[in-house]
């Protein structure tokens, strides 16, 4: 009887999540912070118990990701303002050919998301794309295709971007392991659903410039104003070299290969997610910005302008992390961990399932991810699951939560208004690319578990 309330408090909890954000349109943060007190409720707990759950939640969740999504941001508003994204895809179209430039455009979407929102990313370089259209006379989407593929893998799958960062809190997995396997997975993920799935479509779907697209001509003396690619590619790895550094140093400390030395402590120091994006900041902010003539001014205007989105996903993410405390205090983990258990379902598959299911139905990416770890987690503490296969479980969760991306979601109809296509041709484009993205993602994350 008592597990059956605890399950049944559990789907109505997410359930009315789900009603909030969809039929009522009110903010994920506030909608999360609902469904947690009424799974609290619902599963018998004090209500003195539910908000100190709640304070536990938020306090434990915001203490790193804060941090790590806030200086995250800043590297990104940095790079952004120095032309760096322009810079990456000028420098692999003229390296690759105007013939292969599907293939610049790929790498571009992957190297660029890095740092900069997907959202952004593709706004600053939809340019680009217009004027290969023009010049070529193929369809947007055979340009267009590679970039996005690009980008929203990066997005889902490698840190410091913010889905992967809160997904690896809220589950305790390690950033290195994710950022690895991230790689791993999103290279081949992207060229399925870049260059590949591209050029099918646009052989189908013809989609011209816009027609209330002005074009302006470039010269190539404009890249001169631009930084040096050498320099954008070398700031972009410190902070994934460091952290990986982290990673692969803790992990031959725990298997006795090594001994704690200062060289290792240093190591591990330094290769924090905290050290290694302050690096980071610090390296963009003289080499990107006072180096090339931005002021102390304007390099502070860009920090606090790099806020106003973070804070958003901060905040959910802490929603999360509440959503996530409850179902542990309330003893929904455990129940939940027992009851997979006689399922014999392996984790990663739920993982990816929950994502997809939150996806579909509310539409937005962060709140399917933090969902979704936020009901994986306590089931996790139950199990004993490696780090390697942690990162796996995270992944799975970032497909899942980029599948069929359609009405309810704003990349949609960010995709549809800049390349002028109507509903259906976006439904068959943007969408069958991000759920090529998640069923290759997953596919590969699941072939990887057994190995783990």
């Amino acid at each position: 009887m008592e597990n059956f309330q605890l399950l049944a408090a559990t789907i109505l909890g997410v359930g009315l999540l789900l009603v909030l954000v969809t039929r009522f349109k009110i903010n994920a943060f506030i909608s999360l912070l609902i469904a947690s007190i009424f799974v609290g409720l619902g599963a018998g707990m004090p209500a003195a118990d539910v908000l100190s759950s709640m304070q536990e939640g938020m306090g434990g969740t915001l203490g790193f990701v804060a941090t790590v999504v806030g200086l995250g941001a800043i590297f990104g508003q940095i790079l952004e303002h120095s032309g760096g994204a322009e810079s990456v895809a000028r420098t692999l179209i003229r390296k690759f050919g105007r013939d292969k430039a599907s293939w610049s455009m790929v790498i571009t979407g992957f190297v660029v998301a890095i740092p900069v929102f997907l959202d952004v990313g593709f706004i600053i370089l939809v340019p680009l794309i217009y004027a290969l259209s023009r010049d070529t006379g193929k369809s947007l989407l055979y340009y267009g295709i590679p970039l996005l593929a690009g980008l929203a893998v990066t997005h889902a799958f490698i840190p410091p971007t913010p889905g992967p960062i809160a997904v690896a809190d809220i589950l305790g997995a390690d950033l290195g392991w994710v950022i690895l396997f991230g790689f791993i997975v999103g290279i081949p993920t992207a060229i399925i659903a870049g260059p590949v799935f591209g050029k099918y479509i646009a052989n189908r779907i013809h989609v011209p410039v816009p027609d209330y697209v002005e074009m302006d001509e470039h010269h190539d003396d404009e890249d001169a104003d631009l930084p040096p690619f050498s320099l954008l590619i070398l700031i972009i790895s410190v902070p994934l070299i460091l952290i990986l550094g982290n990673t692969i140093t803790e992990a031959l400390l725990d298997q006795a290969v090594i001994e704690p030395q200062f060289w290792t402590e240093t190591l591990i120091f330094i290769g924090h997610p905290f050290s290694a994006l302050t690096a980071a900041v610090l390296i963009a902010m003289y080499w990107l910005g006072v180096r090339r003539g931005t002021t102390r001014d304007t390099l502070s205007e860009l920090s606090m302008e790099a806020m106003k989105p973070a804070g958003v996903i901060i905040l959910i993410t802490g929603a999360g992390g509440v959503f996530k405390q409850v179902l542990i205090n309330s003893g929904v983990g455990d129940m939940l961990a027992g009851g997979m258990a006689d399922l014999g379902l392996p984790l990663i598959v739920l993982a990816w399932l929950i994502a997809m299911a939150v996806r579909v139905t509310q539409g937005s990416a962060t709140v399917a991810m933090i969902t979704a770890a936020g009901i994986l987690s306590p089931i996790l503490v139950s199990f004993d699951v490696s780090e390697p296969h942690k990162a796996l479980i995270v992944l799975a969760i970032a497909a899942g939560a980029t599948t069929l991306s359609h009405v309810n979601d704003s990349g949609f109809w960010l995709v549809n208004r800049y390349f002028g296509m109507s509903e259906k041709d976006t439904l068959k484009s943007w969408t069958v690319m991000e759920t090529i993205i998640s069923l290759v993602g997953f596919s590969l994350a699941f072939a990887l578990s057994f190995f783990v």
